[in-house]
Parts: C-alpha cells; structure tokens; sequence
C-alpha cells in the first residue's frame, strides 16, 4: 500500500500547485490524475489487454474500460474537478448507463480528486443506494483514503462489493461503539489483538516467564524480534527499537547499553527492572507473549 500513499500524496500535491489547471481541463485530470492512481493500483495504464481508452458502448464512449480475463469489468468515467460530482446525479448516471446497456457490473466515476464506485444495476434499488464507497481525496484522512481507493485495485477489485459492504458494516460498527461509550482507543486494541495470544503487561511479569514474542506499543503494537528467548532477550529487543526511533548522542547511547548489556550475565529479574524503568522514563508500552 506504499505505493498507492505516496501515489496520493503527489497527485494531492499537484492538484495543490496546478489547481486552476485540473478544475477545466478533464484531459488533464486523466493524464496527470486517473492514471497515476491506477498505476499504483497495479493497473497496467498503457497496456490494451488490462486498461482500454475510448471504450464504445451503446450510450457513447466510457473514458476507459478496465479489462479482466478479456473482458470488461467495469467502466470508468472522467471529469474535471470543476464538476461537483457527489452532488451532480447526471455524470453517474451516464455512468451507470454505459455498464448497463453493455452488462458491465461496476463503474467507477472520478474527477480526479473525488471518486465513487457503484454498483451498476440491482432490481428495485435506486442509483445512489448502488454506491459502494465514495473518497474525497481532499477532506478525508490519508489512512481512509488509501484503504478505500485499494478496493479498486487489480488484485482486489473482484471482490470490491464484498469489501466494500465489509468495511461499511466496521465503520457503523466502529460508530456505534463509540456511541456507547467505548473509546476508540478501546476499540482499536480490541480489533487489532491477536486471538489467542497471551501477551502481557511487563508491569505483570513475574521474572521466572520464557517469553515466545515481544511488543511495544507504536500507532499499534509491533512485534519486536528476540535475540533470545529470555527476559534479557526482550530487554535487548527494546532497546533495539528504540535506537532505530532515535539519533544523535542518544543514539549512541543506547547502542552502547545494548552492547554492553549483550555481553553480561544478566538474571531475569535485574532485566524486568531495567525494563519497567524504561517504560516509565521512555513512556513505553511494553508487552510479552508468552
């Protein structure tokens, strides 16, 4: 997913410079825009037997067709972000005409900033309770949007209306949790816990443990690799971490520590203190699977 951020990032970054050019010129927005996503969507933009400019239906002419086994699996429409296309009901519209007279399922209708996926046609339903997701690339945080465009990946698209109804049912989850009192805090660490795991506190250790795994807390917890299957190994892991997270003189310091530490005798119970005193001064989340 890298790739599709960084992808993001620029194209927010041109828009940013080059705004009055993309707000008029549509062909712009394609060249500069469109295509750069679908690239890092892992679109091949220049190759006919993935991606085909121009694409003829009964209704005039998709701007491109995304191909999937020789055939079209959905159509893609192209504005210029001067056209409000959340609050404009004719360019889905035209959209949903191409796929439905040519038996395309899915369409996708984009200015190059704002982009919306839809399900083409379903008995008894009305045009906009057909999206399966919209993204501002403008308002919305750089996470939304990044796990949202990757619905429409090539390696993920055939399942897009799956994910897309999976990560609508976690969003009205989420909010109605928050709803309830939970934090989203809370409710994060719930989701991103390890079933099974019987990961501990080092504020709960004992000293006499065989730890199997270490963690520490970063917009996450993120596994640390033990040297040693020990409470020593998980001290070294630490400090490990927390050299790669600083510079300079500290640097230098905790790599001296690290050393120095890897070279003595060290009983469990000493590297438990060592590691508490750390999480205090350093405000650590430190965490052991045992």
């Amino acid at each position: 997913m890298d790739e599709l951020r960084d992808a993001v990032i620029n194209v927010l970054r041109k828009v940013r410079a080059h705004r009055s050019l993309y707000t008029k010129n549509e062909e712009a927005v394609k060249q500069h825009l469109i295509g750069e996503i679908f690239q890092a969507l892992g679109w091949d933009w220049n190759n006919p037997e993935e991606v085909r400019p121009e694409a003829r239906t009964e209704d005039g002419r998709a701007d491109y067709a995304l191909m999937l086994d020789g055939k079209v699996f959905a159509y893609v429409e192209a504005k210029n972000m001067g056209v409000n296309i959340l609050k404009k009901d004719e360019p889905l519209r035209q959209l949903a005409r191409y796929c439905f007279n040519s038996g395309v399922r899915y369409g996708i209708l984009t200015n190059g900033t704002v982009w919306i996926a839809v399900k083409a046609f379903e008995e008894g339903s009305h045009l906009w309770d057909r999206v399966l997701f919209a993204v501002n690339m403008e308002e919305e945080p750089l996470e939304r949007i990044v796990l949202k465009l990757s619905l429409l990946s090539k390696s993920r698209i055939r399942d897009v209306e799956k994910l897309a109804s999976l990560l609508k049912a976690l969003e009205l989850s989420f909010e109605g949790l928050k709803r309830e009192g939970y934090s989203e805090k809370t409710i994060v660490e719930y989701l991103i816990s390890r079933e099974g795991s019987t990961a501990i506190p080092v504020a709960e250790l004992r000293g006499d443990e065989t730890p199997r795994a270490a963690y520490v807390y970063d917009n996450g917890w993120k596994l640390l690799p033990l040297p040693e299957k020990s409470i020593k190994g998980v001290l070294l892991a630490v400090l490990l971490y927390m050299e790669k997270a600083s510079s300079g003189y500290q640097r230098e310091e905790i790599r001296k520590a690290y050393e120095h530490l890897r070279t003595v005798r060290l009983d469990p119970k000493t590297a438990l203190e060592i590691l508490r005193k750390l999480e205090e001064e350093e405000r650590l989340r430190i965490a052991v699977e045992l």
